[in-house]
Formats: structure tokens, sequence, C-alpha cells
């Protein structure tokens, strides 16, 4: 009798991990192709030989996951885009943290800047990049304005904090 009730515990822990879905994560996405379009993301209505009506809807594949947009994270230091954007507040680059941008804050607008680069200081990144790491690229740039989700966004930098005056000591008395 103990080994049936045994038996029937470990068959139900089984079955309750096999139905546990955790999140997907694509380790090596296929294709790796280099992101070049010629029209992710409309940028204005004005079009030589009037308006076109169809427009084709382009969507993140990588929004709104934790993990994406940690990696995007990690790539846009990785890439040096912090060497002109700093953590998002701009320097020599436009600051990432706002509403209104130039050329649309959408993702496919955020994609098309990233891929084609724009005047002025923009470089065009999109033969040198893998299309999956500038759509994670843009979910990170998302999540600096809340734009994703509070629950897939990290609460702090992924960094030591150095600054003395944002230490805080957790133990009474002196440390060594």
């Amino acid at each position: 009798m103990p080994y049936l009730k045994c038996r029937n515990a470990l068959c139900i822990a089984c079955l309750l991990l096999a139905a546990c879905q955790r999140q997907h994560r694509d380790i090596r996405p296929s294709p790796t192709r280099l992101a070049i379009y010629g029209d992710a993301a409309k940028e204005d209505a004005l079009r030589p030989g009037g308006r076109v009506n169809s427009q084709p809807v382009v969507n993140n594949p990588y929004n709104a996951s934790a993990y994406d947009i940690s990696e995007g994270q990690r790539l846009y230091n990785w890439y040096n885009c912090s060497g002109c954007h700093f953590n998002g507040g701009g320097g020599i680059g436009p600051p990432l943290i706002k509403k209104h941008w130039i050329y649309g804050g959408e993702p496919a607008n955020l994609f098309d800047t990233i891929v084609k680069g724009r005047p002025n200081g923009m470089p065009a990144w999109g033969g040198r990049i893998p299309e999956y790491q500038v759509w994670q690229i843009v979910a990170y740039v998302r999540s600096m304005n809340g734009e994703q989700p509070r629950s897939a966004t990290a609460a702090r930098l992924d960094t030591i904090q150095t600054n003395p005056q944002t230490i805080v000591n957790r133990t009474t008395g002196p440390t060594k």
C-alpha cells in the first residue's frame, strides 16, 4: 500500500512538472540573418506617386520577455550604445528616456533607426548586427521608458555600485 501511494505521488509530480511551461528561449535563433530592410517602418505619409494604403505591420518577436530585455541591455553595452546615449540619458546622442521621438518610438521605428541609422550621427548597424539582437536592443530601449511590463523589466541595473554615497551598510557597527 505505501508503495502505491509513493508511485501515485511520483506520477502526479511528474505530470505537474511536465505541465509547467516556462518562458521559451531561443538560444540560437534561426535564421541569424542580418537585418537590412527597405520598408520596415513608415516615417512619413508623403511618398512619390501618391499615398500608399498598405503598410506592412512589423511586430517585435522579443517584446515583453524578461530574458530578451536583459539580453538587450547586455548588447546595448556590448555594441557601445552607451558610448553615445550613456545609460539612456543622452550625451553625444539623444536621450532614450523620453516619450516623444524624432523618428517614432514604436518598435518598428526603433528597429529602423538601429538598422538604417539616422542623419547627423547615428550609424547604420543593419549589416553588422543580426536581426534578433536588434529586436532585443529595441526591447531594452523601450523598457527604459516603461513601455515594457514591469514584471519583465529589471528594477535595478546589473552593475555593482561603486559610489560610496550610494552604498548602504546593512550591518550595525563598523565593517572591515
